[in-house]
């Protein structure tokens, strides 16, 4: 699948470069260009793999390059103010070749949770491709700004993007780690499922053909009716002993019936890991709208048997009918399963968002009255103090 990717903020940006780099390293092609959009002159300047003709600095009418700080209300009014200068970027791009956009933000700061969702939403009026959304949702010990802002965003981004893949930072926080490091480790983390996930169709160099091809419109399927999705990823080693030309000849049925039962079992393992294991976003897997399965590795480790029994399992897991699946062949050690799951609903982390949004829109309400009143108060009493003033003449 061809994608246009647009970063958003500091940790759009970040995770942005991060791809690029996974393409390079992984030998694919699924980026057909890629921009970073912020409001700190400093943020961008600390991009490596994106040009600086794709280095957008909006709002600097308003903030001077300084960034807007985590105030989102403030990134949405310069996003809108500033759209024309991004999507004159946006025109630069080989669109003819995207297949979709993809809006990456993450939903604590100010410019990436108010920025986003507004352009995610000119890009719809503007296209016809698909604009799918890429939401970071802060850790809860990073701060109540940070949180506030995406309750705020959530809602906001999940309605203006036609899907919106989630990553929770609290669910991949490591203990003792430092924060920089931490958010590197997170960004390759996320880099390499979405970079299975997206480049698993697309034709490489070394010229392998799938089974059963994952192309573009089986991702687009996967994603349609909107709402959010989260994904799982599960790999191991493959250590296969190499046969001798005598071993290959006189090799059996019995042989190749274990060695495809062995395969098949790898398979099953991986799925179930993948599904039930570590999600971008924790959630639970029954309830699902629609799933899609890709196993990637060499094309001998990937067993047919073990991908219709997966797809099965993932229909019973899900309630979905709606399980699509595809092998991606690759020259690796090891064999890799993504699972995509599609229109999730019971989310713990995102009902958390709701209460912490209906809280502090209470609390909001609160403070303006307990404001008001105090200041007619004060007013009140300046005007008594007034009014008992003897007149000096």
């Amino acid at each position: 699948m061809k994608l246009a990717l647009i970063g958003v903020g500091q940790a759009g940006g970040k995770v942005v470069e991060a791809l690029c780099e996974y393409e390079a390293k992984a030998g694919v092609d699924f980026v057909v260009d890629a921009m970073a959009v912020n409001t700190a002159r400093a943020d961008l300047a600390g991009l490596d793999r994106i040009p600086e003709s794709r280095r957008v600095l909006i709002g600097q009418a308003r903030v001077k390059g300084h960034g807007v700080g985590a105030d989102n209300e403030l990134g949405a009014e310069v996003a809108a103010e500033d759209a024309d200068e991004v999507l004159s970027v946006v025109d630069q791009f080989r669109t003819h070749e995207v297949d979709a956009f993809l809006v990456v933000a993450g939903l604590g700061g100010g410019t990436g949770s108010g920025g986003a969702p507004v352009l995610a939403r000119e890009l719809r009026r503007l296209y016809t491709e698909p604009v799918y959304g890429l939401g970071i949702l802060p850790g809860q010990d990073e701060g109540g700004i940070y949180t506030l802002n995406a309750a705020r965003s959530f809602k906001t981004f999940v309605d203006e993007v036609d899907n919106l893949l989630v990553f929770d930072n609290d669910a991949w926080r490591q203990s003792g780690e430092s924060v920089s490091g931490g958010f590197d480790r997170t960004n390759e983390e996320l880099a390499r499922r979405l970079g299975v996930l997206f480049s698993a169709g697309e034709t490489n160099a070394r010229g392998a053909v799938a089974e059963s091809v994952v192309d573009a419109s089986e991702i687009i399927n996967t994603l349609a009716g909107g709402g959010v999705s989260t994904i799982g990823f599960a790999s191991t080693a493959v250590n296969r002993p190499k046969r001798g030309l005598l071993s290959r000849l006189s090799k059996t049925a019995d042989d190749e019936t274990r060695d495809d039962g062995e395969a098949a079992n790898r398979v099953s393992s991986l799925v179930r890991r993948a599904t039930l294991g570590r999600l971008t976003l924790p959630c639970e897997v029954a309830g699902s709208e629609r799933a899609l399965l890709v196993l990637a590795g060499p094309p001998a480790e990937i067993s047919r048997r073990g991908m219709e029994r997966s797809r099965r399992w993932l229909e019973a897991e899900t309630g979905s009918m709606e399980v699509r699946g595809g092998d991606y062949p690759m020259k690796s050690g090891h064999v890799a399963a993504v699972v995509l799951l599609a229109g999730v609903t019971d989310v713990p982390r995102v009902k958390e968002l709701q209460r912490v949004a209906i809280e502090a829109q209470r609390d909001m309400h609160e403070k303006s009255a307990t404001s008001s009143a105090k200041l007619q108060e004060l007013l009140r009493s300046g005007s008594a103090e007034q009014d008992a003033l003897e007149p000096l003449f």
